[in-house]
């Protein structure tokens, strides 16, 4: 991610950044004999790769961010090259390099759309950098990552933690607000419209935000209402109702 300062020191009050730091730092230091791997989880839009990324920064970790047709050879590649590695020519030999880099950066091992580890039978090569290195590995996807996780009993029950991200609030939209709306005052009903019809995600809460800034510049105002929205649909991710089209 770009040194963005003012980005950067925007996101970190945002509730779900504050989860992933606290679950980081249990993990980083248990109690001895206790494991080292976690989950963050939790439905697409709740800010889960912003906390990722400000988390990277944080704490130096190593992140990536998985594709949904990687193979074993793919994800052991980019953890090589994310930590300045020449990957090595099999994915055993890869492997083993990883453990033993991470384990002298002593940094945290984020994955990101950890999903696609469970749907590629992937999880285990997750299990095994964890077991070789001794640093902690948190797997972060969608809602249903922790049930997914159930059928690899050797890495469940690795697990220290399970931090659910929340949705965003008034709070967060405050924040995001100060990114996407800057210079604008966005009175309290407009705030409180566009928490409702963003449901909770922080992604359409930040294009909602930057819809209404972009609406209030566009009609020259330095504030802005409900009244002033003039009942303009809000961004909800619902799908368009099909058209009418002439014959």
């Amino acid at each position: 991610m770009p040194d963005d300062p003012i980005l950067y020191n925007s996101v970190a009050p945002l509730r779900n950044v504050a989860a992933l730091l606290e679950l980081i730092d249990r993990v980083q230091t248990p109690a001895p004999s206790l494991p080292g791997m976690a989950c963050f989880y939790g439905p697409s839009g709740y800010g889960k790769t912003t906390a990722a990324t400000f988390a990277e920064n944080r704490y130096q970790a190593v992140r990536i961010e998985m594709r949904s047709r990687w193979t074993p050879r793919k994800l052991c590649e980019t953890i090589s090259l994310e930590m300045g590695q020449t990957p090595a020519r099999t994915v055993c030999d890869m492997i083993d390099a990883i453990c033993t880099q991470l384990a002298a950066l002593d940094v945290p091992l984020l994955i990101d759309e950890a999903d696609y580890l469970i749907r590629h039978k992937m999880v285990e090569i997750a299990r095994d950098i964890y077991e070789g290195s001794g640093v902690p590995v948190i797997l972060i996807g969608e809602e249903l990552l922790p049930q997914k996780l159930t059928q690899w009993e050797r890495v469940h029950g690795r697990m220290l933690g399970w931090t659910a991200a929340e949705p965003g609030d008034m709070a967060d939209l405050g924040h995001l607000a100060g990114i996407y709306a800057a210079g604008i005052e966005l009175a309290e009903d407009l705030r409180t419209a566009i928490l409702r019809a963003s449901g909770g995600s922080i992604r359409r809460i930040s294009t909602n935000l930057d819809a209404a800034a972009a609406f209030a510049r566009a009609s020259g105002r330095s504030s802005l209402s409900l009244a002033d929205w003039q009942g303009q649909a809000f961004f909800s991710g619902e799908a368009p109702a099909p058209r009418r089209l002439a014959s």
